[in-house]
C-alpha cells in the first residue's frame, strides 16, 4: 500500500478515466476538469468505466508517483460523491469493502434510576 500524510487531500474524479492516460494525461485531466495543480500534494483517484481498474497519482516530494490496480474479478465500489474524499473512502474503494447501514441496539441507563429503556439507533457507517 502507498504511504502519505494524514493531511494529504485525497480527490475523486468521477468521470470515467481512460487508463491508457500515464503522467501527463493524468495531469490534464487534473488542471482542465478539476481545476487544480498535480502537484499541489494532494492525492488524486481515477477509475476506469466499468470500474476494474484505479489509479494514483500524487507528487512525492520530487516526483509524480502512479500507483495502479486491476480487479480480475468484481469491480470497485466507488464513492457517490466526487471531489474530496477521506481516507476510509480510499481504503473501502480499494479493498472493496462495501458499506452498509446497520442497527445497533443497546440498554441505556438512566440518571434517574428509573428502569433502563431500550432505545434503538441506525447507524450509518459510510462516510
Amino acid at each position: 500500500m502507498i504511504s502519505f500524510g494524514a493531511m494529504t487531500r485525497i480527490y475523486l474524479y468521477r468521470g470515467a478515466c481512460d487508463m491508457r492516460k500515464s503522467f501527463d494525461g493524468l495531469c490534464g485531466i487534473i488542471r482542465s476538469e478539476l481545476e487544480m495543480d498535480p502537484l499541489s500534494g494532494s492525492l488524486f483517484v481515477f477509475v476506469n468505466g466499468n470500474r476494474k481498474m484505479v489509479k494514483l497519482l500524487y507528487w512525492d516530494q520530487d516526483g509524480l508517483a502512479l500507483w495502479y490496480k486491476r480487479l480480475e474479478e468484481g469491480k470497485f465500489i466507488v464513492p457517490d460523491r466526487s471531489g474530496c474524499i477521506d481516507r476510509r473512502d480510499l481504503t473501502l474503494l480499494l479493498e472493496g469493502i462495501v458499506p452498509k447501514r446497520i442497527e445497533k441496539r443497546y440498554v441505556g441507563a438512566h440518571s434517574s434510576g428509573k428502569k433502563s429503556e431500550k432505545k434503538v439507533h441506525n447507524v450509518n457507517i459510510s462516510t
